[in-house]
């Protein structure tokens, strides 16, 4: 089953070019996939009171043209059910009728406790969360390859803003930190063509990180976030980018 929403897009949710932010545009991802889950009755309230929590582990997403000057956003979604230990769901993003972008993520439901992975399925006894299944047009996660140089890094440190109900670095805040490091002149010439995520390690507040980046070449990126003192890796993307 498939959902709308309709979402305003704010001037604060642009970059100068009114292009969205990738930030805010992960909060919205996060925020429709949350709002859903509650209303199909395996969202934070009911998963609370079991001493559970969703945790996303990754993104693929394309873009057929990345939101610029897009006011109005259509997002879609719908949850795709589950294996064992995972949980799957895919986005859509439209302006009017015509398709922007797709995203397919990953999810775990986790022991908040002992903070092992739950069986999703078990957990929730939900008719709205049924065995996952593949279809012919799914998009492809990718493995993304350990890094073999750092062209460019840049370190920060988690702060009270960037902490969420779960007590760790909203996922938002990671393609912040990621994409830190591009010159001005990068980004403002050059926009998301194919995004993978993986979330690897939550990031607590007062955590020092580095936000390291490989060329590949001039249009494609990897990034890796680590924690700076332990050297854990929390993080990694890779980004195939077009010309804005």
């Amino acid at each position: 089953m498939i959902f709308k929403e309709k979402i305003k897009v704010k001037y604060s949710e642009m970059d100068y070019k009114l292009a969205l932010k990738p930030s805010s545009l992960l909060n919205f991802l996060q925020d429709f996939a949350s709002e859903n889950a509650e209303s199909l009755g395996f969202g934070y309230s009911y998963i609370t009171r079991k001493n559970l929590g969703w945790f996303l582990l990754k993104y693929h997403m394309e873009f057929i043209d990345y939101p610029a000057g897009v006011y109005d956003l259509t997002l879609k979604t719908e949850p795709r059910g589950c294996n064992k230990l995972f949980a799957y769901r895919d986005f859509w993003l439209y302006k009017d009728e015509k398709l922007l972008g797709k995203a397919a993520s990953v999810w775990s439901l986790v022991d908040m406790n002992t903070k092992s992975l739950v069986p999703v399925q078990k957990a929730l006894n939900n008719k709205y969360m049924p065995l996952f299944e593949k279809k012919d047009d799914d998009m492809e996660f990718i493995k993304i390859k350990p890094f073999s140089k750092t062209d460019i890094s840049k370190t920060f440190e988690v702060r009270y803003e960037d902490i969420d109900v779960n007590s760790h670095a909203n996922n938002g805040n990671y393609i912040i930190w990621a994409l830190e490091p591009l010159d001005f002149k990068f980004r403002s010439t050059h926009k998301i063509k194919i995004l993978d995520i993986i979330f690897k390690k939550e990031a607590k507040f007062g955590t020092s990180i580095i936000s390291q980046i490989q060329f590949s070449n001039s249009f494609k990126t990897s990034h890796l976030i680590k924690d700076f003192d332990s050297g854990e890796d929390l993080c990694l993307m890779e980004i195939i980018w077009e010309k804005a």
